[in-house]
């Protein structure tokens, strides 16, 4: 039991798996799957798609001052007070002479009314309806946009994740070998200890470095399974991390190829400047409502009424009709308010608008030049593994020879972990500088499939 725990330790974390046969035929998670596990299941995505659902309804309530509307109405009442008790028998239409008698009018007895309307009520014109309209829709189209920033910026992290994921697992992979090597030259100290042709500080110093490198591997085990984790709450499933990732990064002539791919992708609309300009529009489009509160309001109404002792819709029908013209030019400084909360908000998102193309614009410029470095980085980093592994030999042949300490032969294998583990990683550098090269020219992030085999 001891030895399948050790076992399960030591497996890299990206292809552990409780039941082994099932792993071997377990596909590797690609990018484009988790990518479309985050776009229908991630946290943000969902909150952002709801608050733009949310602004789809508000875009209808404006037009309450636009469209007609129907109601029907319905009550009934008993009364005994003279004008009451006439009115609803002249509304049932059931006067006769006698109804004009004194004593009737004077002290009438109990009647009881059921009153029906059927009410069509038709804005005419209503300025602040129609402009308050224009601002919603502009408010709306601000969180579409949004929505699809949220998205944007949902997708950049889970290829963050996706390839930190699989970069810790590859950390992990140098640091193991980086650990195997470290205890070869312990053994290979102690050796000579014993024969005489080296020192116990040798074997010792060579304890102390392996000792260094199996706590650096816990450290990366424990990244690797974090990252993992991240992974799965990035795309909405925090409990689902059976998947299994790849085994490495892209290598750096895939990576090279889709680099200069995206160098050259011409910049498109950025999501989140669409939202600034229509949240402008919107802002400018209700500073004209607040200025049409002073307008005055013109609406129409037609209605069906019935009256009857107890029946709907009972007796004969009537009907009126009417138009009516308000204007309150002046209600308590309540459309001055009005007014200066719309012109200052409109002040806000001209200066939001103007920000984010800015932002935009050094985005771009942020992201070509950290392109270029991520290549120049990438190129470094790939020719000194081969010299730290060349200066590795040679040490080590000096080594057994006896022309070298094991200080030295030491700090050359840990030259060549660390060569190892930049070149790693300077291709996941390489991955997010050309993903963050997309998302700031406002392309689609599909160019990043090519990284695949």
């Amino acid at each position: 039991m001891r030895n399948m725990v050790l076992l399960a330790y030591l497996i890299p974390v990206g292809a552990r798996c409780l039941v082994p046969d099932r792993c071997a035929a377990q596909a590797p998670l690609r990018l484009a799957e988790a990518l479309e596990r985050a776009e229908q299941d991630a946290f943000a995505n969902r909150i952002a798609a709801g608050e733009s659902a949310a602004s789809e309804g508000e875009a209808l309530r404006p037009l309450k001052g636009i469209l007609p509307s129907v109601r029907l109405e319905s009550g009934y009442q008993r009364t005994t007070d003279p004008l009451g008790a006439f009115g609803f028998t002249l509304r049932q239409r059931e006067v006769t002479p006698a109804a004009f008698a004194p004593a009737s009018l004077n002290d009438p007895a109990a009647i009881g009314n059921l009153g029906t309307g059927l009410v069509l009520e038709q804005p005419l014109f209503n300025a602040d309806a129609w402009l308050g309209r224009r601002a919603a829709n502009r408010q709306r189209d601000a969180a579409r946009a949004a929505e699809r920033w949220t998205r944007t910026a949902t997708a950049v992290d889970v290829v963050r994740g996706y390839w930190g994921t699989v970069l810790a697992t590859e950390q992990v992979r140098a640091l193991e070998q980086s650990l195997e090597a470290a205890r070869s030259h312990h053994r290979q100290a102690e050796s000579l200890a014993h024969q005489g042709m080296a020192t116990s500080s040798d074997a010792l110093l060579a304890s102390v470095k392996a000792g260094e490198i199996e706590a650096l591997l816990a450290s990366a085990r424990s990244q690797a399974r974090l990252a993992k984790r991240g992974l799965a709450l990035l795309m909405g499933a925090p409990g689902d991390t059976g998947f299994v990732m790849p085994d490495s990064l892209p290598s750096p002539d895939r990576l090279r190829s889709v680099m200069s791919r995206a160098m050259a992708s011409p910049a498109g609309a950025r999501a989140d400047v669409e939202a600034a300009d229509h949240a402008l529009a919107a802002a400018s489009a209700d500073a004209s409502r607040a200025s049409a509160l002073y307008l005055p309001r013109l609406n129409s109404f037609g209605r069906l009424d019935w009256n009857a002792p107890g029946a709907p819709f009972g007796g004969k029908s009537s009907w009126t009709v009417g138009v009516m013209l308000s204007w309150s030019p002046f209600s308590g400084a309540s459309e001055l308010s009005e007014h200066r909360v719309a012109t200052g908000r409109q002040a806000a998102a001209r200066a939001m608008a103007e920000s984010a193309t800015a932002q935009a614009t050094l985005d771009l410029a942020r992201a070509h030049d950290g392109l270029e470095v991520a290549a120049a980085r990438l190129d470094i980093a790939e020719g000194a593994v081969g010299q730290a592994r060349e200066a590795h030999r040679i040490v080590s042949r000096k080594y057994d020879g006896g022309l070298a300490t094991v200080a030295e032969l030491l700090d050359a294998a840990t030259a060549e972990t660390a060569a190892h583990l930049g070149v790693v990683a300077a291709r996941y550098e390489a991955i997010m500088a050309t993903t963050e090269i997309l998302r700031a020219e406002g392309s689609a992030l599909s160019l990043l499939g090519d990284l695949e085999d």
